[in-house]
């Protein structure tokens, strides 16, 4: 972790594709309207696992042929991201300010193109089929590479896979860069998409739900898988608008696949992002939780939010409404967390009936409007891999 107060960058704009529709205002609405995007799971006409999805609609087009090579489900769930809320030509129009060469990229994903590497092999062929191209689909750095080659940046390029907290960890990561001075600006993203490994391999934990995601829910009974895409355009000199304020990470390495029992990775995420941002508990309006829906998840994060915030601050898991993104979780609620900002409006905890013992923090059971300046958006990934952004209008 760093500690000390650091400079503001801006977030010029941002945009989000889920299950609940592409861009912004999509998703806002559905948000506002309680309306969760979760459906029964069918992916790939999967029948025997009983529980929910976040499937994003209209991924058939194969991408334009000067990018074909990188044409995968995760990629080109990526590119109908990067078209929304004019997000391209945002990019394009930084690029041009600060040139190709100042301006970086920094995605995360999870399992990235893994589907492609599925159906590779259902082609039961040896060797596996020409059309198969591993290190522009299936490897980490595919999204990465294929972001930089879309936009034609040449500045630094970095993928990022660090589970569930991996597209929060890229604005900590493009800070850093322009701080040292590497680039002047930043695309900062995350993208992650179905995949039977992912499916399966959850339910293999006996982590995935019949019944859609309850976080924080007496009753509630594991996650519902979602897929997603986003992205924000940091740059410098971050006096005015919307902001990054601060981020926090840690790894506590407590266990492989569950989190510290007493949150204790947890709180220490939040508090560096609150020194680096230079606030108290008091000035946060809002805190987007982690917030699976799994019992080990929810108990522990519930119990590092009371540490250092008690029950005062409103806090709201949203994957209720768009399933656990996974490796876009992070940029996902980071941008749910800006909207709160813009619209002053707080979503509450879909799903949530009865808030289960132990939780002694402000869960929302109904969505609230007020003005919102400053947000904690918190990302906690396998292997006690996590992060806290503070996002605030200046």
């Amino acid at each position: 972790m760093i500690f000390g107060k650091m400079n503001p960058l801006r977030i010029t704009n941002y945009t989000y594709t889920s299950c609940l529709g592409a861009g912004r205002s999509a998703n806002w609405d559905a948000l506002q309207a309680g309306r969760s995007g979760l459906k029964p799971c069918d992916f790939f006409q999967i029948s025997d696992l009983d529980t929910w999805i976040g499937e994003v609609a209209n991924l058939d087009s194969v991408l334009p042929a000067r990018l074909v090579d990188f044409d995968c489900r995760n990629n080109r769930l990526a590119w109908l991201a990067l078209q929304q809320d004019d997000f391209f030509s945002t990019a394009e129009a930084a690029i041009a300010r600060y040139g190709a060469a100042r301006v970086g990229v920094f995605m995360g994903t999870s399992t990235s193109g893994i589907h492609q590497t599925e159906l590779a092999y259902f082609e039961n062929q040896d060797p596996l089929p020409d059309w198969y191209k591993y290190g522009a689909t299936h490897n980490v750095s595919s999204v990465a590479t294929f972001i930089q080659q879309a936009l034609g940046t040449q500045g630094p390029m970095m993928a990022i896979s660090t589970a569930c907290s991996s597209s929060a960890k890229v604005f900590a990561s493009a800070q850093r860069a322009i701080t040292a001075g590497l680039c002047d600006a930043a695309i900062v993203g995350g993208v992650d998409s179905l995949c039977l490994t992912t499916l399966y391999g959850f339910h293999a934990l006996q982590l995935v739900s019949p019944k859609k995601c309850q976080p924080f829910d007496r009753q509630r009974s594991g996650i519902s898988i979602g897929e997603a895409g986003g992205f924000a355009l940091l740059e410098k000199n971050g006096d005015s608008g919307l902001c990054l304020l601060g981020y926090g990470e840690s790894g506590d390495a407590y266990h492989m696949s569950s989190p510290h029992p007493d949150g204790a990775g947890a709180q220490l995420a939040m508090g560096a992002a609150l020194r680096k941002a230079g606030l108290d508990t008091s000035e946060i309006d809002y805190i987007n939780l982690h917030g699976t829906g799994t019992q080990a998840n929810d108990s522990a994060e519930a119990k590092a939010v009371q540490q250092l915030f008690g029950n005062y601050t409103p806090a709201s898991s949203t994957k209720g409404w768009t399933g656990h993104t996974l490796g876009a979780a992070g940029i996902v609620e980071a941008c749910i967390g800006l909207e709160a900002i813009v619209h002053a409006h707080l979503p509450q905890n879909l799903h949530l009936q009865e808030v289960d013992e132990g939780m002694n923090i402000a869960l929302l059971k109904d969505p609230i409007t007020r003005p919102v300046t400053r947000v904690l958006s918190n990302s906690f990934g396998f292997g006690g891999s996590n992060c806290s952004l503070i996002l605030g209008s200046l």
